[in-house]
């Protein structure tokens, strides 16, 4: 296991999401992102805003998660 927060994965706040794999802590992610959209809580809205700007640039978006991945490879295990 492993553990990424929300702000090392381009959000906002410094929630802890632990998983075996990235694609696990990803998921995670995305579900701590919808809670955080449906309360309308404005530093995650803002860090969503800027990840979607970042989005529609493919190569850009491609290069982020890359990197995000690295950085969950390079963690030790809990």
């Amino acid at each position: 296991m492993k553990t990424m927060t929300c702000r090392e994965l381009g959000g906002a706040c410094d929630e802890k999401f632990t998983a075996n794999t990235f694609d696990e802590i990803g998921e995670l992610s995305k579900k701590h992102s919808k809670e955080m959209f449906d309360k309308r809580d404005l530093p995650h809205l803002e860090a969503m805003k800027q990840m979607n700007e970042m989005m529609k640039d493919h190569n850009t978006f491609l290069q982020w998660l890359h990197s995000k991945k690295e950085a969950f490879d390079k963690l030790p295990h809990d």
